[in-house]
């Protein structure tokens, strides 16, 4: 038999030939890229999906705590968000601080310019707390261009209606705090100011929103009522109008007739709505999916096709507190209601954005093995890895907040870290844990939804939509 090796001298180097290599399979993940091909048709509808306080971290985490709670790998689990095909990065700093807060947070995305702290629906010329300002530096939303346009808008969140995020999408005010007449100062009314609650609901035919579900019932209703309104109940206002219907509970909503209903006013709680980890999606308090489900029901019968701003809240209230669990939850509350919109919606016509309005303090750091809990303690099969000083520590810590554990505080065991109601370590303390300043991911699928690639602004997402839209 001939040798299958050539000398080229006498030495004992030789050199093989050169053997055919099969190629090697394409994976899923390769195929679906390769097959990506842009979308530029105009967008129909348009979800803008906020998970308040969302940072990488946040996603991370959990995806990691979604997998282990349906007893999969939560490090290779995959959020349904995951898989939209375009993916970057949003720099979320406001006019006047490098870390922004959840006002300026959304405004900046539903406006397209960026404000200072606290403000929403105004310019950076606006001064904090004056009327006058606000009054001149007021820019139209998305939700107000668009419903103007003939689309039919909405709200959904978990949070109150009046608060930050979903005042993004009707309110114009200098400072987030004047949520209800009670709130408001006499100076600000003097000066021709109204509350965030009388402006959602007394907002012109034109640009006023046709589904709002949500907390915040306190702030529509008088004090006799049980409510914090000094001057009448709003809700009244709303029932005036046609096809109105006003729920406040899940069995009211469930029984909604979405196909005679113009406008769906969901009041689900006197301020924000309790976490899913505390009602389990039983009893009175609809989960965020149920209500997306539901507005995306009612608005879809418009034939111009709609804009919905859907929140997830209670990721931003719970990292507050440092209470990853109830946090984190909702990470995968969020992605239930993505899915059911992806479910629900002609992806070729509907532009569907995922992002937050900036980060939080959490780090998952420590060398646990992927068997161990995520928010238990840092373990390697079952075994503690301790800090230096020989103390357990945890996967899931936080750079500020009310975890922080005073000195001379038992160690820590697994049993503690993995209650619900546990406060995950914090760094520095504070009454509650401050926002962080990373940029924050964004997700996308639909028309127009190759351009949120890369690193950029948080102004931008409102340049896209408007775009996708077809306004100019």
């Amino acid at each position: 038999m001939k040798s299958l090796f050539v000398c080229l001298s006498l030495s004992v180097l030789c050199v093989a030939p050169a053997m055919a290599e099969a190629p090697a399979p394409l994976s899923p993940e390769l195929r679906a890229a390769l097959a990506r091909t842009p979308n530029t048709k105009k967008a129909r509808n348009i979800i803008l999906f906020i998970g308040d306080g969302m940072g990488i971290s946040s996603v991370t985490a959990g995806r990691i705590l979604a997998g282990q709670t349906r007893g999969a790998d939560g490090a290779s689990y995959r959020l349904t968000f995951e898989g939209l095909p375009y993916t970057g990065l949003s720099k979320t700093y406001s006019a006047d601080k490098f870390v922004t807060d959840s006002a300026n947070g959304i405004s900046a995305i539903t406006t397209g310019v960026k404000t200072i702290n606290a403000a929403i629906g105004v310019d950076a010329t606006v001064k904090s707390n004056n009327c006058a300002s606000s009054l001149k530096g007021r820019i139209p939303t998305i939700a107000e261009t668009l419903k103007a346009q003939g689309k039919a808008t909405g709200i959904v969140t978990t949070a109150g209606l009046t608060d930050a995020t979903p005042a993004g999408a009707y309110g114009h005010v200098p400072t987030r705090g004047w949520r209800s007449d009670a709130e408001l100062p006499t100076e600000a009314k003097q000066a021709g100011c109204i509350d965030l609650a009388r402006q959602m609901i007394e907002a012109p035919k034109a640009v006023r929103l046709d589904v709002a579900l949500s907390g915040d019932r306190a702030r529509f209703v008088t004090s006799a009522q049980g409510g914090k309104r000094q001057d009448r109940d709003l809700t009244a206002n709303w029932r005036n109008l046609p096809g109105a219907v006003v729920v406040t509970d899940k069995a009211g909503l469930a029984a909604v007739n979405t196909k005679t209903t113009k406008t769906l006013l969901g009041l689900f709680a006197d301020g924000d709505l309790p976490s899913v980890v505390d009602h389990k999606g039983q009893g009175p308090t609809p989960t965020l999916e149920e209500m997306t489900r539901k507005a995306i029901s009612v608005l879809s019968h418009n034939k111009d096709g709609f804009f919905l701003l859907v929140e997830s809240a209670s990721i931003d209230k719970w990292h507050h507190e440092n209470n990853a669990y109830r946090a984190l939850t909702d990470v995968d509350e969020l992605d239930k209601a993505v899915k059911a919109a992806l479910e629900m919606t002609d992806a070729s016509e509907t532009l569907i954005i995922i992002t937050a309005d900036h980060s939080h303090g959490l780090t998952l750091s420590a060398g646990s093995t992927r068997n161990e809990p995520i928010l238990g303690l840092a373990r390697k099969n079952g075994v503690n890895e301790p800090d230096k000083n020989g103390q357990p520590r945890l996967t899931l810590n936080y750079a500020t907040g009310p975890g922080a554990r005073p000195a001379g505080s038992p160690p820590l065991t697994e049993e503690e870290a993995l209650s619900p109601d546990f406060h995950q370590l914090a760094l520095t303390p504070m009454s509650s844990a401050q926002h962080a300043g990373e940029d924050v991911p964004v997700y996308a699928s639909g028309p127009f939804a190759h351009l949120l690639t890369g690193t950029v602004e948080s102004t931008f997402l409102y340049q896209v939509m408007r775009y996708a839209a077809g306004k100019p």
